[in-house]
């Protein structure tokens, strides 16, 4: 939804956390139009193994950050080689710089 009304209620920017890019499984129904076309400065945070659309499967342009073994709530696994906190740490560092961008 923030994608979608962003510059008609004078956003600065979308932040995109754990965005849907698709339904999981079904790429070819694809919401990168949507995700593209906020019109205003956009970061996507999505956890690498988010069934909703992994970073690399994002439009060229959009550069997510990619949580480490996050899946789409950013939980990671006992067995990753990241602990929840350093997974959330990507999180918050990667915001933190953004927001001072814009």
């Amino acid at each position: 939804m923030a994608c979608r009304t962003a510059t008609e209620l004078g956003a600065a920017g979308v932040l995109a956390l754990s965005f849907p890019l698709h339904p999981p499984g079904r790429p070819e129904k694809s919401r990168a139009e949507e995700l593209t076309g906020a019109g205003v400065p956009t970061l996507v945070v999505q956890g690498a193994r988010d069934p909703f659309g992994r970073p690399e499967e994002f439009p060229p342009g959009t550069e997510p950050v990619g949580v480490p073994w996050g899946d789409h709530g950013f939980a990671v696994p006992k067995k990753a080689d990241v602990t929840q906190e350093e997974a959330l740490a990507v999180i918050t560092h990667a915001v933190g710089i953004w927001l001072k961008a814009i």
